[in-house]
């Protein structure tokens, strides 16, 4: 079967969902076409790849004590930021990196709903 437009897929998302009880299925449909597109999104994009030559190549790009903030939006994308991050401490090219992502504040996320998913993690090079 050949999917060829976004409206195909999320009607397959549907049918696919029907055994979920009505009065949820709506947020369950929600749900799942979002992960389903952003899946489709980051392979079609290469974003992960992306990421990680950005971040193997990042220290190269900072002076010495230069700062560098990356905001991520989902996990996958700050699983790569951190890691990468503690590796360079690890290894001496940073001095320091954030112990824990900054989140938005309830307030934040009231006024801008997109934030909420927002990470910030930052590091120093040495």
């Amino acid at each position: 079967m050949v999917i060829a437009t976004t409206t195909h897929l999320h009607d397959i998302i549907i049918k696919a969902l029907e055994f979920i009880p009505q009065n949820i299925r709506l947020e369950e449909v929600k749900k799942s076409s979002q992960r389903c597109f952003q899946a489709l999104r980051i392979e079609v994009n290469d974003e992960f790849g992306v990421l990680d030559k950005f971040l193997e190549k990042l220290p190269s790009a900072l002076s010495g004590g230069g700062r560098v903030a990356i905001l991520s939006f989902h996990s996958g994308e700050d699983r790569r930021v951190k890691k990468s991050f503690q590796r360079f401490f690890r290894e001496g090219i940073y001095m320091e990196v954030s112990p824990d992502p900054i989140r938005p504040s309830p307030e934040e996320c009231n006024t801008n709903p997109r934030a909420r998913s927002a990470k910030l993690r930052w590091a120093i090079k040495a």
